[in-house]
This record gives C-alpha cells, structure tokens and sequence, in this order.
C-alpha cells in the first residue's frame, strides 16, 4: 500500500510578534485549509496590531539551511515567499527555487505593513524582479506594492489592468495586482494569466482588523495550488476563504490598531493525499 502524505506548504517570510502577518498568519491560514505547514522564517518583527518597532534579520545561510531541512526531507507541494528584507535573502531563496526545482510558489512582495511601515530595503526590490519574478507562478502586490514595483502612483480602477500588463512584462509569469486600497464599496482584484486579464470582484467589508491580509491571501492560494487547482480557481477559492476571514473577525477587538482575521472561521481536516 502506497504511503498517503498531507498538502505540504512551505512559507519563506518573517515572523510577526504579534500573530496577525506573517509567518503567523501562514501557518493559521494554512492550517485552517487542511495542509501541513512548514516554514524558513527570513527576519524576526517586534510587532502588533499598531506596527513594526523592530527587525532582526536572519542571516542568509541560516535562511538556506531551514529550506534545505523542510525540501530535502519532507518535501514541499507549493510554497508562499513573503517578507524578503534584502538582497542576498532574495538570492537565497531563487537559489533554492532552482537547486531544488521547486514549483507552484506565490510570491507576495510584502514591501509596506498595514500600519505603514517599510519592510523591505530598496536595493532589494531590482533584485527581485531580476531574480525571483522569473521564477514564481504569480506574484500578488496590493495596489502600494505594485506602485513601488513600478515607480509610478496607482489611483484608479483602470490603473490596476495596465499596472498587471506591466508587471508581467517585468517577467512576472502571473499577476495578482490587489485594489482593497482603492477606495468605494466594491473590491476588485485583477489577475493576468497566460496574457488575459480577468477580474475578481466583491463587496468591501467594513472591518478594522484587516492586518495579514495580503499575507493570508497569499498562502491561501499556496494551499490550493498545492491541491492542484489551476491558478483561477486558485485565486477564487482563496478570495471566498480571505472574505468570510474578514467578516469573521470584524466585530473582535484584539490590540488598539489593525487587529487580525479570524483565521479559524471554520477549520478544514487535514487533507491526504
């Protein structure tokens, strides 16, 4: 009889203090889908729901090591790359994307917090495009994030289409351009898949505890592109998950800022495969 096995998801990102991002968020967001969660924690936060008072960096052969415990012995199905504070991280985790031939990586470009602050150093955005955009199966910027991508202000619904076109033609395979900072009562994501747009649509749910979004988006879609869904449905399925999320969690009070999805809404048994 064949060995049944379980979704393995790996995340490559930083370590949020105070649970809500993160590697923290990861783990919760993966669990909650019914996959295994593993992780390479790249720097350590001193942070809550206010903001970031502090980063301790990983050292890259440390960041090297973890990944090369996780791949070579349990083995990886998709992987979520988030926070990437410098160049020489960045060119760790490529190296390993292609040593281990690694696929069906999201990589959410966590460059800015919920709160504002900066969390990522600008030498390394030009080494991430030159080095991991080739490489990933989609990145996901929100809308600030890929206006850093671009060096350029995004401001309206029309911005978000050129702005996917112009991030896959940056080398991008697959593009996620996120508009939750637009402002009015719809939320529109645009994806850019073998050279279409398509939209994803819904209603802006009023909640203060929007902190990890972008991180638990990301690794939801990790997790069903591990289960092997095509990217669209990927997205879509990771999107209802994100939403109901929210709206779980609107009505909590956890710390004095942007406080936290509910993660856990309804938890899904650990999947085999």
């Amino acid at each position: 009889m064949q060995a049944k096995n379980y979704i393995r998801i790996l995340s490559i990102a930083g370590s949020d203090s105070g649970g809500g991002a993160g590697i923290q968020a990861d783990l919760k967001t993966i669990a909650a889908l019914g996959c295994y969660g593993m992780t390479a924690i790249t720097a350590i936060t001193a942070q809550n729901t206010c903001g970031v008072t502090g980063i301790q960096a990983v050292t890259p052969d440390m960041l090297a090591a973890q990944i090369k415990a996780v791949v070579t012995d349990i083995g990886v199905d998709a992987i979520k790359i988030g926070m990437l504070h410098d160049p020489e991280v960045v060119r760790v985790v490529a190296h390993a994307i292609k040593e281990y031939k690694l696929e069906r990586v999201v990589l959410d470009p966590v460059m800015v917090a919920t709160s504002g602050d900066a969390l990522i150093t600008p030498p390394t955005i030009s080494v991430l495009i030159q080095e991991l955009f080739p490489l990933v199966s989609v990145i996901t910027p929100n809308l600030d994030e890929a206006a850093l991508l671009l060096k350029r202000p995004l401001a309206s619904r029309a911005d978000l289409d050129l702005a996917a076109r112009d991030l896959g033609n940056m080398g991008a395979k697959a593009v996620l351009v996120k508009g939750g900072h637009l402002a009015g009562d719809t939320v529109t994501d645009v994806l850019l898949s073998n050279g279409k747009l398509q939209d994803f649509s819904s209603h802006r749910i009023a909640s203060q505890n929007t902190h990890g979004t972008g991180c638990t988006l990301s690794s939801a879609i990790a997790c069903y592109l591990g289960m092997g869904l095509p990217l669209e449905d990927a997205v879509a399925k990771a999107r209802s998950y994100i939403l109901q999320a929210i709206a779980a969690g609107a009505d909590v009070k956890i710390g004095a800022g942007h406080g936290p999805l509910n993660h856990g809404f309804a938890p899904v048994a650990m999947q085999l495969i």
